[in-house]
């Protein structure tokens, strides 16, 4: 039974994390069907981010948090002005948005990447933060990992209730559900679009903070988690915030389970199988509505 929980518990932590990331994505693609396809990149930045900041000055990851969103959220506004603007306005569909946007996406990407490799090396980074074990039901659980999960949840439900309950979720889920309605009724789309890209790079940082708490981290490490994102926001539907915690949370446990009872080497067979199978039979994703 312990170790039924470990491999569930490992499988949620993960689905946690990808399900930070792929909100993040998911505002970004769901509002302004810009295809951020170098998204993973910040949160490698924000990993590097916290491991600087862990090793050189001392900072505890945990308080350094805040500090991760606040500069990838200005980051994201500087890379939306110079990047994504002008084809955000000027584009005449949404569908001329998405390839423009995959096209300079994939330059941020490789720009991003190659930068670090620069800085840092290729070499894996890491450090140990509250590595101790702790043991819940005849299980074993890393306080590190158990810590990552529950901030991730936090983070996830946090956007969760600013998209419900604020002025600002309401403006951004009527900019996804009617964008020319809401323009209508004076949603400043002109303040909106950056805001939610920042917000989105932001949640990047964050999982990519959280995740160097518990992984060694390299320059490389971010175009997966791109990919994953892509995977969580199909299984929990385009725009739908309580659909990707879900979906984070279904991939986690399908790949955790799956990789104990087949092979680790795996993983991505069993990510890309859910996905192929939930584009055949529901499309619009398992938790849309």
């Amino acid at each position: 039974m312990g170790l039924w929980l470990e491999v569930a518990a490992g499988g949620l932590i993960t689905g946690g994390i990808y399900a930070v990331v792929a909100m993040g994505l998911n505002l970004q693609y769901g509002l302004m069907r810009i295809m951020n396809i170098s998204h993973g990149e910040f949160l490698m930045v924000g990993a590097y981010f916290t491991w600087w900041a862990h090793t050189v000055w001392r900072v505890d990851p945990l308080v350094f948090l805040p500090v991760v969103a606040i500069v990838l959220f200005v980051a994201g506004l500087v890379i939306y002005r110079l990047c994504f603007r002008r084809i955000a306005r000027a584009a005449a569909s949404a569908e001329v948005v998405e390839a423009r946007s995959l096209l300079i996406g994939f330059g941020l990407m490789f720009t991003v990447q190659n930068l670090a490799y620069l800085v840092f090396g290729a070499d894996m980074r890491g450090y140990s933060y509250l590595a101790d074990p702790v043991e819940i039901a005849g299980a074993r659980f890393g306080q590190n990992r158990l810590l990552v999960f529950g901030f991730a949840v936090a983070a996830s439900l946090a956007l969760l209730a600013a998209l419900r309950y604020t002025l600002f979720g309401k403006a951004v889920r009527a900019m996804m559900q009617s964008p020319t309605g809401a323009q209508l009724v004076g949603i400043d789309t002109g303040f909106l679009h950056p805001a939610v890209f920042g917000a989105g790079i932001a949640l990047a940082g964050v999982a990519g903070a959280l995740l160097s708490m518990i992984y060694e981290i390299t320059p490389g490490m971010g175009e997966p988690y791109t990919v994953t994102a892509l995977i969580v926001i199909t299984l929990g539907g385009l725009g739908s915030a309580g659909g990707c915690l879900l979906g984070g949370f279904l991939l986690g446990l399908v790949e955790a389970f799956g990789m104990y009872w087949t092979s680790a080497s795996l993983k991505m067979l069993l990510s890309y199988s859910v996905f192929i199978g939930v584009l055949l039979i529901r499309p619009k994703g398992l938790f849309a509505r």
